[in-house]
């Protein structure tokens, strides 16, 4: 283990403003001029809000507010099968603290969790389980270190997770995800149920053929929307499930059309109307963008849909206690009979009101009390 502090250089932050005001824009989109809402992004991020973000970017962000939160938080280093895995840890004063490793998914990063690790460690009730929380970043994103070889899929990924909580001394623990976190964290349940204490996850999947019948009709609709995410709005998810290289050349060489694939998902994504930024901190969000842009993971991260596209196993189940939220506005929403046929001790289900994909950075008190309280329920069973 190795203890790491983050420091772009100053060189790095002067050229990204360099190329950010040099970018080279297209035309406007070609929808109707005064369409409003969700409609304005029908052919992706427009124009007008781009230009607006950008010019933020380069005149007002601070990099390095977000370099001292992570500083603050804690983070380091630790190789495993040659690979450098980075991770925020915070240990909790509580004696009855149990582990926690959170992981994010893609365009995610550990900006996803910077803003509820402090009372995931140390809450502000006593009723209320504590954690010693452990953050880390997916092979091939931010500080981690870029596989130059293939099979860091989600399977090898869950192993590494293992790995990485047993030098860290804990034997066993808890897991929460989202996104291929979500996927990572029920690999990890049923994998290795004997290091797994339980789990939440906002990314529940079923296995596959299951039938319709048995759904209600408001789970039937849960199930036509996601089968028509998957036909009309996926297609980032096929160019880097089966092409990650070539896009990836334009998002490590662009800062403008990395922030343009990503806000993409973050507006559609999102449970908010005209812009994400009604949902979620811009500067968030650009904490997030500037992530990938200094590090340069722009390709790396997005092969990990070319190692794992479709690739959970379909007989996996999961025998550990789960608890599962599935946000209104996410991109796949798992009816719960169908979730119900792999994880098999469901002790708490959830259907908020509110919140998107990113909950974490939505609907932060509400995420916050969720996975608090569904760890809860989780370790009581």
């Amino acid at each position: 283990m190795h203890s790491f502090e983050a420091h772009a250089p100053d060189a790095d932050l002067a050229e990204l403003r360099a190329r950010l005001a040099a970018a080279r824009l297209p035309e406007r989109e070609t929808v109707r001029v005064g369409t409003s809402g969700r409609r304005r992004w029908d052919q992706g991020v427009p124009l007008a809000d781009l230009v607006d973000t950008v010019d933020y970017w380069r005149t007002s962000y601070d990099w390095r507010l977000f370099e001292a939160r992570l500083n603050q938080i804690g983070q380091f280093h630790t190789t495993v099968d040659g690979l450098r895995i980075h991770f925020l840890h915070r240990r909790s004063t509580r004696i009855d603290a149990v582990p926690l490793i959170l992981t994010h998914g893609w365009p995610g990063s550990v900006a996803e969790f910077v803003d509820v690790v402090d009372e995931l460690t140390e809450p502000k009730s006593g009723a209320l389980p504590a954690f010693h929380v452990v953050v880390p970043s997916l092979p091939g994103f931010g500080f981690s270190d870029r596989p130059t070889t293939p099979g860091w899929g989600t399977e090898k990924i869950a192993a590494t997770w293992v790995e990485l909580m047993a030098r860290l001394g804990y034997s066993s623990f808890t897991a929460q995800g989202g996104d291929w976190g979500g996927n990572i964290t029920t690999v990890l349940a049923g994998r290795f149920p004997a290091n797994v204490l339980g789990i939440h996850t906002t990314f529940a999947e079923g296995p596959p053929g299951l039938s319709t019948s048995m759904l209600t009709e408001s789970e039937r609709t849960w199930a036509a929307e996601t089968r028509h995410f998957w036909r009309h709005r996926a297609a980032y998810a096929k160019q880097q499930a089966t092409r990650p290289q070539t896009i990836g050349y334009s998002l490590v060489d662009s800062p403008v059309g990395l922030l343009a694939w990503i806000l993409d998902k973050f507006a559609d994504w999102s449970d908010s109307g005209d812009s994400p930024f009604e949902a979620i901190s811009r500067d968030r969000i650009l904490d997030d963008v500037t992530l990938y842009w200094l590090t340069r993971t722009g390709a790396s991260a997005g092969r990990i849909y070319y190692e794992s596209h479709n690739s959970l196993d379909p007989d996996l189940r999961v025998e550990v206690p789960a608890a599962i939220t599935m946000y209104p506005h996410d991109i796949e929403k798992c009816p719960r009979p169908w979730a119900e046929a792999r994880y098999r001790r469901i002790v708490r289900w959830e259907s908020p009101a509110r919140g998107g994909h990113f909950p974490s950075l939505e609907v932060r008190d509400y995420f916050l009390k969720d996975v608090q309280e569904g760890l809860a329920a989780v370790l009581a069973a």
